[in-house]
């Protein structure tokens, strides 16, 4: 794996971009297939080392895979090995991954018991995992943990359908207990529950396996228990993030440039908060045309005061493209206040923005103030460091507008979430390669 990305920037691109499959809904729908032993096939999954991993870590549980073509498996979870899952090496290997996490559900509502070690990914501050364990519980089941083992264990001789208010609506938190649900006996209210695309998409995918799920797309999911579960097709949405991330990139390098198939009626306010910055985003069919613009000035609130762009549980702005806002402003002429109210440290890359020459203030860990240079003194090149995967991509977006050369080091965290991004970038014309 190579380790550095090397970019001259300031070129303008132009050209078509289309959005890999998207990872978040990649990892519930991945964990989905063991709550039956009918095959399910999935297209459009993205090739991202977060993915893969979980891919890698079903084939070692026992699940049989079968590659159809690009971004396309069939998977059938007929015989699951809990040896396997008990081992010491599954334990390395579960922790790797964040997304792990989400195949507590299927594994209990299906077995009656589920492992799982401590899972890592993204340095963003603490994610915590009692809503999942919570939400077992109340289902009936029994919850250990070893703290030596840093290991996790539940069991259950049967689940059972109650009412669950969640204390945060937590996407993870309700794809594993939504998950659980569908095979308990009886009824299941989930009460602020995660309603994003991602979720929905999950919750489409279980009715036609045979689940009854009703208010989807809703802070309350009504659940009344099946007794099993039969395979079904599922094609995977484009990934939100990747396509806000490209509107970043078109508006810093002054680009005009075509996002293919974006399924408008799934990206919530992402293009009016760019157009909030005076980007001008444009429908076309299913894609988005982002035209060449040599300035775009931010808007005001309509009393005259700053705007503010902060994040919020869908349909509110995704955490996940608050740092590419935070970039595309600091060449927008005007100021903004970026509020990142769900996770702390995640606005700490800035310090690479002002190295770079950019106007931002952090006010605290979760607040920052860009005062916007108006393409009037361009960010310069230098050498940094990823410290998340989408701090790393708002961190490349700034470095191809940059004048002059940067280097990306510790990319592993961009391959953690984007595919094949080098190359996809070079077919529109950027600088950019790994060494």
């Amino acid at each position: 794996m190579s380790n550095a990305f090397q970019i001259r920037g300031g070129k303008p691109l132009s050209g078509e971009i289309t959005p890999q499959g998207a990872k978040n809904e990649a990892l519930q729908i991945l964990c989905a297939v063991l709550l039956t032993s009918d095959e399910v096939r999935i297209k459009n999954i993205p090739d991202i080392k977060d993915v893969n991993q979980l891919i890698d870590i079903l084939k070692d549980m026992g699940v049989i895979i079968t590659k159809n073509g690009k971004g396309d498996y069939s998977f059938k979870a007929d015989n699951i090995n809990f040896d396997y899952i008990k081992s010491p090496e599954f334990k390395k290997n579960a922790t790797k991954l964040r997304g792990s996490v989400m195949i507590l559900g299927p594994l209990l509502a299906r077995y009656g018991e589920a492992y799982l070690p401590t899972p890592g990914g993204d340095k963003i501050g603490r994610r915590r995992l009692d809503t999942h364990f919570q939400g077992f519980v109340e289902l009936g089941a029994e919850f250990h943990f070893d703290e030596i083992e840093s290991f996790y264990s539940l069991q259950a001789k049967e689940l059972h359908g109650k009412f669950i208010l969640l204390e945060e609506a937590s996407v993870t938190g309700t794809a594993n207990i939504l998950m659980a649900a569908v095979l308990a006996k009886g009824k299941t209210r989930i009460y602020n529950a995660a309603c994003e695309p991602y979720l929905q998409q999950l919750c489409k995918m279980l009715n036609r396996m045979g689940a009854q799920i009703s208010g989807i797309g809703s802070n309350l999911l009504t659940i009344e228990g099946v007794n099993h579960l039969s395979g079904t097709d599922h094609t995977m949405l484009p990934d939100m993030v990747e396509i806000g991330s490209w509107i970043g990139l078109a508006a810093m390098t002054k680009s005009a440039i075509s996002i293919k198939n974006v399924n408008w009626n799934q990206l919530g306010v992402i293009p009016e908060t760019f157009r909030k910055l005076g980007i001008k985003v444009e429908k076309d069919g299913e894609d988005i045309y982002v035209p060449a613009q040599e300035f775009y000035t931010i808007n005001k609130f309509i009393d005259g005061s700053i705007l503010t762009i902060s994040d919020a549980p869908w349909p509110g702005f995704t955490p996940d493209l608050l740092s590419i806002i935070l970039v595309v402003a600091t060449q927008a002429k005007g100021t903004l206040l970026v509020h990142q109210k769900m996770f702390e440290s995640r606005l700490f890359f800035v310090d690479k923005l002002i190295d770079m020459g950019a106007q931002i203030i952090l006010c605290d860990p979760h607040r920052a103030t860009v005062v916007g240079l108006n393409h009037e003194s361009p960010l310069r090149g230098t050498t940094m460091t990823s410290p998340d995967i989408r701090a790393g991509n708002a961190l490349l977006i700034a470095a191809l507008s940059a004048e002059g050369e940067s280097l990306i080091y510790n990319i592993e965290q961009i391959d953690r979430g984007y595919e094949n991004i080098d190359d996809r970038l070079r077919a529109l014309g950027a600088d950019i390669r790994r060494i």
